[in-house]
This record gives structure tokens, C-alpha cells and sequence, in this order.
């Protein structure tokens, strides 16, 4: 998995924060476009392009862009 790749699917979610914003130790939380419709997106952003399955729950305990990107890795 690479982690430039990740940053531009995640960053693809959203329509009004420029991909730029996107980093690892960006608190994703804090965005202003964040809501629970971005994590449905996460879920099946990291289902349908990386195989692997992560939960809500699993988003929760994640503080930054690289945490998410860890657990997705380590699943």
C-alpha cells in the first residue's frame, strides 16, 4: 500500500476541501466536510479498492490521515 495513493482516494471524497488540505497528520475529524457520510465513504472506498474491510467504529479510534492509512495497511 502507498501512502500518496491513499491520501488522493481519500481526499477524493471530498467536493469542497482541496486535495491539497490532505495530509498524513491531518485531523480528518476537523474538516469541515466530515460527517458520517464521509466514513460510509471511507468504508467502501477501502472495501472496493484495497479489499479490506474497516468498521465506523475503526474510523472513531483513528485521529489522523496516516492512522487510517495504518489500519487499513495492518487489516
Amino acid at each position: 500500500m502507498d501512502l500518496e495513493k491513499f491520501l488522493a482516494d481519500f481526499a477524493d471524497i471530498f467536493d469542497e476541501t482541496d486535495a491539497s488540505e490532505i495530509k498524513a497528520d491531518t485531523q480528518f475529524h476537523y474538516l469541515d466536510e466530515w460527517s458520517s457520510m464521509s466514513g460510509m465513504a471511507v468504508i467502501a472506498i477501502v472495501k472496493s479498492i484495497y479489499g479490506k474491510e474497516i468498521t465506523g467504529e475503526d474510523i472513531k479510534k483513528c485521529d489522523t490521515v496516516n492512522d487510517l492509512f495504518e489500519l487499513v495497511k495492518n487489516k
